[in-house]
């Protein structure tokens, strides 16, 4: 990486935080961030659907799953961008604090022309009577578009994952 591309990297790595509260038991919460249904139900944007490979669920665990354009707009996005419409996904666990944490490492290695780098994410849940609470702290990407497009994705997909609370 040039030292450019290298300086503009590391002074992007803000942390963005995006919480949410939906009306479910933290169990079901739990599930849907720690079991290939679960995240198979919502994660991924608008426009994608993901098939999960590998969870393990422990620190130093992994997941692994193929991140798959399903929309048309998507398609063409990967298209234009020179990225395979599947694309492998990669994340390491870092803690795993059952109903409460976790901490992850994604390898964002995926993007044409940009060195491999990890993102940390961070879920925290924080049950209040029938409702839960949740935090979702990530760091930002290498530059602001890339980083504007992972807020929206992350937008998306917390929507998703309310809906999938609410068919319960």
């Amino acid at each position: 990486m040039n030292e450019k591309a290298e300086a503009s990297t590391k002074a992007a790595r803000r942390r963005i935080t995006l919480e949410r509260t939906y009306r479910a038991p933290l169990k079901d919460v739990w599930e849907l961030w720690t079991t290939k249904e679960g995240l198979e139900s919502w994660w991924g944007p608008d426009g994608f659907r993901v098939e999960v490979h590998v969870i393990d669920l422990r620190p130093g665990g992994e997941l692994r799953y193929d991140m798959i354009a399903t929309g048309s707009e998507q398609i063409e996005f990967m298209k234009k961008a020179g990225m395979p419409i599947a694309q492998p996904a990669h994340a390491t666990y870092v803690e795993v604090t059952p109903m409460t944490r976790l901490l992850y490492l994604h390898s964002t290695d995926f993007i044409p022309g940009i060195e491999p780098y990890d993102v940390q994410t961070l879920v925290e849940l924080f049950p209040k009577g029938d409702s839960v609470r949740m935090l979702l702290s990530f760091d930002a990407m290498h530059d602001e578009r890339w980083t504007t497009m992972a807020v929206q994705g992350w937008e998306m997909e917390l929507g998703k994952l309310g809906k999938a609370l609410a068919a319960g």
